[in-house]
Parts: structure tokens; C-alpha cells; sequence
């Protein structure tokens, strides 16, 4: 059941939103070579615990998992595409990093996800980052009352497939309100003018990923979450919140 937000609830979680946005900062500040990635997982607990935010990621465990996510993040390295499990390997220079956190205060979550390269970045990962990131700004500009989920989708798989780059097929954005995941699901590719409704007061998590290699493909870890590309290939992730408000996408999860 889709639930729509009322102008008071989408407010709640604009100041979720700004948690998380200093979650990531923090995060991205942190980063840098020789820094292991649960130490990056440290900075976010420390930003969510002296905002009074509790993690929707901590001991998650959607049906496909072995065991509950066990940190606040995830943090996907190089061609790792998301869901990594933060652990004591270490940043080196040029890895091509994408952090995802949530938060949740007063009851309602917020989700969102960025990637950067640690060092100097490598031209063809920066045009991947690039890339993605506009094609974050297309389904978000798509999200007006009116229009249909589809709408959204087509906009940010035109642009991943322009680029020549895979869309993994089973991952994308969600609902998100009281829960981190709810109806309806997002997809990073789709029609134009099909799919659900778009209407005020609906709040989405509209997050791309995009695979450099081409290939649509990915397989999963032993850890029974990190999903990496096949071909070895890197990956780039960005995510924002969104609400359809009659003035146009809100964007909820910026600083």
C-alpha cells in the first residue's frame, strides 16, 4: 500500500534528510587512503548518535539475507555496486568509493547515497560519478504530480544507457516514510507513461547505479549482501529523497 506524506510528515522528514546529508559528509571528509572502512562506519554512527537518529540499516534483514546488516552504511568499493559491509579492509588511492546511509528521527527515515574517488580519480570513473549524478537529477526532475513512475525511470535509464553503462534489473529506488523501504518500488529504467501514479504527498528514495562495464549483470558475495559487477568493472551510486509536492520535486535529503 502506497501512503501518502502530509505537508507535516514530508517536514519530519526533511530533518531526517539533514541528518543523513551530515552522515555522508562526515563520511566523505573521513575518507582517505589507509582509513579502514568500518572506521568510515564509526564517523556515521557518531553523526547519527549526536543527532538523537537511530540507523534503519543496523540489523536490517530483508528475506534474501543470511544475517542482519551489522553496520549503519554501506560502503561499495570500486566494483562493488552496493550493500558492501563495512570491514577492516583499508582505502586506497583512486578507489572509486559509494557510501549509502539512512536515518531515522521521530519516527521517520530517510535514505540517501553518494560516490567519490579517494585520491585522484581516474577520468573514466569520474565520468561514471558524473553520469550517474545526472542521472539522479533526471528522475528527480521527472517526479511532478502528473506524471507516472515510468516517467521517472525512463529518465534516469536514458541517460545510464547513453553513457553505455549497465542498470542492474532487480535493484532500484522505493517508497520510503515510517519504513526505510515501502511501495511503490522505482526502477532505474523503464516506459515513459506507465507505471504508478505520481501525486502529492508521495515520498521516493530514487537511486541510480550504474556498472562502467556495460553489462546488466552482477553476483553476490559469500557475505550475502555486497553485490559486485561480473566483469570486474566499477560502479557508481547516488540516491536522494524525494517528495512530489504541487510545486514540484523536494528534495529532502540535502545539507
Amino acid at each position: 500500500m502506497v501512503e501518502l506524506k502530509t505537508a507535516a510528515a514530508v517536514d519530519a522528514m526533511r530533518a531526517t534528510g539533514r541528518v543523513v546529508a551530515d552522515a555522508l559528509a562526515a563520511v566523505r571528509a573521513a575518507a582517505a587512503p589507509g582509513m579502514r572502512l568500518r572506521e568510515l562506519d564509526e564517523v556515521a554512527r557518531a553523526v547519527l548518535r549526536d543527532a538523537g537518529a537511530d540507523s534503519p540499516f543496523l540489523g536490517y534483514r530483508p528475506s534474501f539475507a543470511p544475517t542482519p546488516f551489522p553496520a549503519v552504511l554501506c560502503v561499495s568499493v570500486n566494483d562493488a555496486i552496493v550493500h558492501g559491509v563495512p570491514d577492516a579492509s583499508r582505502l586506497r588511492d583512486g578507489d572509486l568509493v559509494s557510501i549509502d546511509c539512512g536515518a531515522v528521527v521521530d519516527g521517520w527515515a530517510g535514505d540517501a547515497a553518494l560516490s567519490f574517488t579517494v585520491g585522484t580519480a581516474r577520468p573514466e570513473d569520474q565520468r561514471l560519478m558524473d553520469t550517474t549524478r545526472q542521472a539522479l537529477a533526471a528522475g528527480i526532475a521527472a517526479a511532478v504530480p502528473g506524471a507516472r513512475m515510468g516517467d521517472v525511470s525512463h529518465a534516469i535509464g536514458s541517460v545510464g544507457r547513453a553513457a553505455g553503462y549497465g542498470i542492474p534489473e532487480d535493484f532500484g529506488g522505493h517508497g520510503i516514510g515510517r519504513r526505510m523501504h515501502e511501495d511503490p518500488p522505482v526502477p532505474n529504467d523503464g516506459r515513459p507513461g506507465r507505471g504508478y501514479p505520481l501525486r502529492p504527498g508521495l515520498v521516493i528514495a530514487i537511486e541510480p547505479m550504474f556498472l562502467a562495464g556495460g553489462s546488466n549483470k552482477y553476483a553476490e558475495d559469500d557475505d550475502g549482501w555486497t553485490l559486485r559487477t561480473v566483469d570486474g568493472s566499477r560502479a557508481a551510486h547516488f540516491e536522494h529523497t524525494v517528495a512530489v509536492t504541487e510545486d514540484g520535486p523536494r528534495v529532502l535529503t540535502l545539507p
